[in-house]
C-alpha cells in the first residue's frame, strides 16, 4: 500500500511552481486535488491557472493534469471546491490582473477591474468537464474591500443544504495618516442557499486591531450543527491561530474570533475537517515554522487540541484534509526536502492513527 503520492511537482507540466492545495471526494469516491499552477515562478502574482488531478484509487495514483480555470495570462486562483448533495462539484475562485500584487491591492493602487474578483463554476461529471465560470463579485464583496481571498482549501455544504465558503478581505485605513496606518485583515464567509445559483455574505468580522487579524480561514460543521471557523492571524495573539463558532449556519458568529492558544503554529494557512465515527475535529498545519506537518484533533468542538499524527520533520506549508473512506483520511500538503514548495504531496492517514 502506498501511503504517500506526489500529484504535483514544481517544474512539471509547464508550471514553475504549484501552490495552494484543496481536495474533495466526489459522490463515487474519486478524489479531486486542486491547486494553483504558477507559470513563471512561485510568486503569488503573475500568470496563474487553477489545475486539477483526479484519483480513482484513494490517492495512490493520479491522472493527467487538467487546467480547470484560466484567466488568459492573468491570475485565477484560491480554489475553494465543494461536492454538493446532488453530486455537482462547485469551484469558487478569485481572479485579478497578473501585475496586481497583494501589496498594491492592499494599498488601493489597483483599479477595481484589475483587482480581486470572485467567480464560480461547476462540474456535473466529477471533475472531468467544467462549466464556463461566472462572476459573483457584486453579491459577495463589499464596496471598499481591497484584498479578497477565498479559503484556501475546501468549502463545505452544511446538513441544511447551505454552502459555506470561508474567506477574508482587507479594509482601507480610516484615520488621518492614510499612507502610514496599517491595513487590517477581516474575516467573512460566502453563503448560498440554492446550491450555488445565488450568493450572499454571511458574517463579517472586521477587527481593526493588531491583536486578532483574521486572515485565511477554514471551516467545518460540528455534529451539533454549529459551524466552526479557524483562521490564521498575523497578530500579537498567542499561538497565531484564532477561532469562532456560528449557530446560524455562518450568518453570524456567536463571538468574534478569539485566540486559540491550543494551536501553536506559524503564520500559515491550515485546514480543519470534522469526521464521524469516530467523532473528531481534525486540524492540519505545520507545527514549527513552515515545517513539521502535523495533524491535531479535538473532541470538544475546537476548545482544546492535541497532536495525533506527525507526517515528518521536513519543510511544509499549506494543506487540506479530506475523508477518503471509512478507514482513511487524506492530507494534501505542500512539502519538499529543502523547501516547502517543491511538491504538493498526498498522504493517506489511517483513522486508527488519529485516535
Amino acid at each position: 500500500m502506498t501511503d504517500t503520492s506526489v500529484p504535483f511537482r514544481a517544474g512539471d507540466d509547464g508550471y514553475a511552481s504549484y501552490r495552494i492545495p484543496a481536495v474533495v471526494a466526489t459522490a463515487s469516491g474519486a478524489l479531486l486535488a486542486f491547486c494553483e499552477g504558477r507559470v513563471e515562478s512561485a510568486s503569488d502574482h503573475g500568470h496563474i491557472d487553477i489545475v486539477l488531478k483526479r484519483s480513482t484509487d484513494g490517492g495512490r495514483t493520479w491522472g493527467a493534469l487538467q487546467v480547470v480555470a484560466h484567466n488568459g495570462t492573468d491570475l485565477a486562483g484560491n480554489p475553494a471546491p465543494v461536492v454538493l448533495d446532488t453530486g455537482r462539484v462547485l469551484l469558487v475562485q478569485v481572479r485579478n490582473a497578473a501585475g496586481a500584487t497583494e501589496a498594491a491591492i492592499v494599498r488601493g493602487e489597483v483599479k477595481d477591474v484589475d483587482g480581486r474578483r470572485v467567480w464560480v463554476q461547476h462540474s456535473d461529471d466529477e471533475g472531468v468537464t467544467w462549466s464556463e465560470p461566472r462572476e459573483i463579485t457584486q453579491q459577495v464583496k463589499e464596496p471598499g474591500w481591497r484584498w479578497y481571498a477565498t479559503t484556501p482549501g475546501h468549502a463545505l455544504q452544511l446538513s441544511t443544504g447551505r454552502v459555506v465558503v470561508p474567506a477574508n478581505h482587507t479594509v482601507p485605513p480610516t484615520g488621518t495618516d492614510l499612507g502610514n496606518e496599517p491595513q487590517y485583515n477581516g474575516g467573512h464567509c460566502l453563503l448560498s442557499d440554492d446550491r450555488g445559483e445565488n450568493w450572499y455574505l454571511g458574517y463579517v468580522d472586521d477587527s481593526a486591531s493588531d491583536y486578532i487579524n483574521a486572515n485565511e480561514t477554514t471551516a467545518a460543521e460540528l455534529p451539533d450543527g454549529r459551524v466552526y471557523f479557524n483562521t490564521r492571524t498575523d497578530s500579537r495573539s498567542p499561538g497565531k491561530r484564532a477561532d469562532a463558532h456560528s449557530e446560524d449556519g455562518g450568518r453570524t458568529l456567536v463571538k468574534p474570533f478569539r485566540p486559540q492558544a491550543g494551536l501553536t503554529a506559524p503564520v500559515c494557512e491550515a485546514s480543519v475537517l470534522q469526521i464521524r465515527d469516530p467523532d473528531l475535529l481534525l486540524y492540519s498545519g505545520p507545527a514549527n515554522g513552515r515545517a513539521l506537518m502535523t495533524v491535531r484533533a479535538s473532541v470538544d468542538g475546537g476548545t482544546t487540541w492535541r497532536p495525533v499524527f506527525t507526517v515528518d520533520g521536513l519543510p511544509a506549508g499549506y494543506s487540506d484534509l479530506v475523508r477518503v473512506d471509512a478507514a482513511t483520511v487524506g492530507l494534501l500538503y505542500e512539502t519538499g526536502d529543502f523547501g516547502p514548495y517543491e511538491t504538493i504531496s498526498f498522504r493517506r492517514v489511517p483513522v486508527t492513527e488519529l485516535t
